[in-house]
């Protein structure tokens, strides 16, 4: 699989989960679902994604080392409304050279939070989110076509279970569901062949893709609120353990084009959650050989606008009922 198409997958996951790392204050009733670094969190919020670092090996043949470096910004339209902006910086190392860097496709996202259940600690959101071509360096497979990704996401606390399981309502989960469109379907390739010199056409097939996650994470300090205070530490206390699941599948095209695979990492870390940000850490995981040819590893710094700046870039643009946070 060449690294254009290879960086063309990657970039169907990150924009369907707008850089996989937005959503900051996600509060269900008593339930706060951090953002996670990989799979978009199901609420809308007033936050900064800056910045948020990737390193890792390509799965190509010989593999290459590729740092990401990117930022966000998301902003609450309506309580329940919200939009992010998003961009990413990428530098190419491949064995023997040359290096290549540049900035990833522009990506926009509209989410809209449509149910909101505290006492279940339950959220659902649909977004449609655009990674708009020809806005990037295609030296780093920036794209010259569109991809437009309509996604469903989920939030669940376990905080409604029973006593008797009390222990385990530190735990959540979180997911997303989407379904990522190219804007062309094909592209025709004219050439030369090397032997005879003879004009050639050839056609490039852009496949749908399935883009979907999901988390898994226990919060140490819905255990201290809401469990049991075990007289821990505080840099303890607010820790949330998790790991992260994501992937890619081609739905379409694949005959035409067999080097298209499922590709995806598993991704455990671990958060730290402050009053006014957050610091997250996560391995990356590649679940086959074209997803990646070694461990990586990703980091995260997340601002809470709505905290830092409640009276003023921290508000809703227009306000509306409110959706359950404290």
């Amino acid at each position: 699989m060449s690294r254009m198409l290879r960086s063309a997958l990657w970039a169907i996951l990150i924009a369907s989960a707008p850089l996989t790392d937005a959503s900051a204050h996600c509060y269900v009733g008593a339930r706060f679902l951090p953002a996670t670094l990989n799979v978009d969190d199901p609420c809308v919020a007033d936050e900064l994604s800056l910045p948020t670092v990737a390193s890792f090996k390509t799965g190509d043949i010989p593999a290459a080392r590729q740092l990401d470096v990117s930022g966000e910004l998301s902003k609450r339209i309506t309580e329940s409304l919200g939009l992010s902006v998003a961009s990413t910086w990428t530098h190419l190392r491949p064995p023997g050279g040359p290096n290549a860097s540049g900035f990833q496709n522009l990506e926009t996202s509209l989410k809209y939070q449509f149910l909101t259940d505290p006492v279940h600690e339950f959220v659902l959101s649909a977004a449609v989110s655009v990674e708009w071509g020809n806005t990037g360096a295609r030296g780093v497979g920036a794209e010259s076509f569109s991809t437009i990704t309509p996604t469903l996401f989920f939030g669940k606390g376990m905080g409604d279970l029973p006593d008797s399981a009390r222990w385990l309502r530190p735990f959540a989960v979180t997911g997303q569901v989407g379904y990522a469109i190219p804007s062309k379907t094909q592209k025709i390739i004219n050439g030369l062949d090397p032997d005879t010199g003879e004009p050639t056409v050839d056609v490039d097939f852009r496949s749908h893709f399935l883009v979907y996650g999901a988390t898994l994470q226990y919060s140490m300090p819905y255990l201290k609120a809401n469990v049991a205070d075990l007289g821990l530490p505080d840099v303890i206390n607010r820790l949330i353990p998790l790991i992260e699941v994501q992937f890619a599948t081609p739905v379409d095209n694949s005959i035409r084009n067999p080097d298209l695979k499922t590709i995806g990492t598993v991704n455990p870390g671990v958060l730290w959650v402050g009053q006014y940000f957050q610091v997250g850490v996560e391995a990356l995981i590649p679940i086959n050989r074209a997803s990646g040819s070694d461990v990586g590893v990703m980091g995260q710094l997340h601002w809470y606008l709505d905290d830092i700046f409640p009276n003023s870039i921290g508000r809703p643009l227009f306000a509306s009922a409110n959706l359950g946070r404290p």
